[in-house]
């Protein structure tokens, strides 16, 4: 049973996110429409910039041992966002453990597909070269940032690059081509997008590219090889079926893959821990799964 603040705040965003989003078609609106409020980070976590790889971005640690490294790519639709904007969901992991790299990479229409990816690709390969281990690293994301990081995978893989432990996605927008059905019976519902508009603000994104490039959506891509995946997504979100199709697709592929539908939470409910109870709860589950993989990894490497 959902909580009342996932009710509320799926009001809330409807009103002061959704209804002034709706049928917007300039990037630089939109952008500052999907800003989310600041955060203040908790005493407890110290945020320090970063280079990392040559991509700008920010270190988010905790007070603790760290158990790995996470790598956190932000969302907001490969055109808005940045790493301080989801401070809220890289302190959460630094809280769990993680010593968290938050790279804020290039972002459309300024620098389209595929410069997001070639950012993450180097922020990755920047870790290895600090000397982590690819079973100490974990990646994770929400929305665009769920997509980039299959992206990141899939593009590893095909290069030949060790592929991390692991990775956790949020909602992740694996379809610029738009064709899930949840696009449309969930168009209304949806707290966030008015899911006709999906398609149209990837091309900030892709410019002329096919939005079914399996690199730019992964959904359409080889999912064979990749580490375990936890996918948490929204029943009521327009990008929900980004979420259960490649869950399927992936299982096929036999890869690992737990997937949970939560109900009522809008979409990346995750950045709202202090407000809503399921993303706590969301971000305590993914740190555990990820905090498993990077345990039973670097024991056998050790072994």
């Amino acid at each position: 049973m959902a909580s009342w603040q996932a009710h509320l705040s799926v009001w809330i965003i409807k009103w002061r996110v959704k209804r002034k989003l709706r049928g917007v078609r300039d990037y630089r609106v939109a952008r500052k429409i999907l800003n989310p409020d600041p955060y203040r980070v908790p005493v407890d976590v110290h945020i320090s910039p970063a280079q990392v790889g040559g991509v700008p971005g920010e270190w988010v640690e905790g007070t603790g041992s760290a158990n790995g490294v996470l790598l956190y790519l932000h969302g907001g639709g490969y055109f808005g966002c940045s790493a301080q904007s989801h401070r809220s969901i890289t302190a959460a992991f630094a809280r769990q453990g993680f010593r968290v790299l938050a790279p804020s990479y290039r972002l459309a229409p300024e620098n389209q597909f595929p410069a997001a990816v070639d950012d993450a690709v180097a922020a990755y390969r920047g870790l290895l070269a600090e000397g982590y281990w690819p079973e100490q690293i974990v990646v994770s994301g929400d929305s665009a940032g769920g997509g980039l990081a299959l992206s990141l995978l899939l593009t590893l893989r095909d290069e030949g690059n060790p592929l991390p432990a692991g990775a956790a996605l949020f909602s992740p927008w694996t379809d610029l081509a738009a064709t899930g059905e949840s696009i449309h019976t969930n168009a209304e519902r949806c707290a966030m997008f008015y899911g006709p508009d999906i398609g149209f603000s990837a091309r900030y994104y892709l410019g002329e590219m096919d939005p079914r490039n399996p690199i730019a959506s992964p959904l359409y891509a080889d999912l064979t090889g990749l580490p375990p995946l936890l996918i948490h997504v929204g029943a009521d979100e327009a990008l929900r079926d980004d979420s259960t199709r490649l869950a399927e697709r992936a299982q096929a592929a036999g890869v690992r893959v737990e997937l949970r539908v939560w109900p009522v939470v809008p979409h990346a409910w995750q950045l709202a821990p202090h407000r809503i109870p399921e993303a706590g709860q969301s971000l305590r589950e993914s740190a555990a799964f990820l905090r498993q993989l990077v345990a039973s990894e670097t024991s056998n490497k050790v072994a």
